[in-house]
């Protein structure tokens, strides 16, 4: 995720802050993400109401409130035991 100066931003904002200072202040800059891109608005527009005490708060939340076009694979992990019957399944082998 490429916050394009976004973070810069958040760290020198004076604290603490709620959700929506932060959304009238910094709502309309762009996050590049691996399957596009979405406004900080967006993103702590999915949040609750919230009072963020310092900088490192605030990027949590612009963090954990971005949407799957920040994942590569939607669904997919590599520490999972593929489902059975999944084109992606290996041969079974018999003993």
């Amino acid at each position: 995720m490429l916050l394009n100066g976004t973070g810069e931003v958040i760290d020198d904002h004076e604290y603490p802050a709620t959700t929506e200072e932060l959304i009238e202040e910094y709502g309309d800059r762009t996050l590049e993400l691996p399957n596009g891109s979405e406004t900080v608005g967006d993103v702590l527009a999915r949040l609750a109401s919230e009072t963020f005490e310092n900088p490192e708060e605030a990027r949590f939340a612009v963090y954990s409130a971005v949407s799957d076009k920040a994942v590569g694979r939607v669904g997919y992990s590599d520490r999972d035991p593929t489902p059975v019957g999944s084109p992606y399944s290996p041969d079974a082998v018999s003993f």
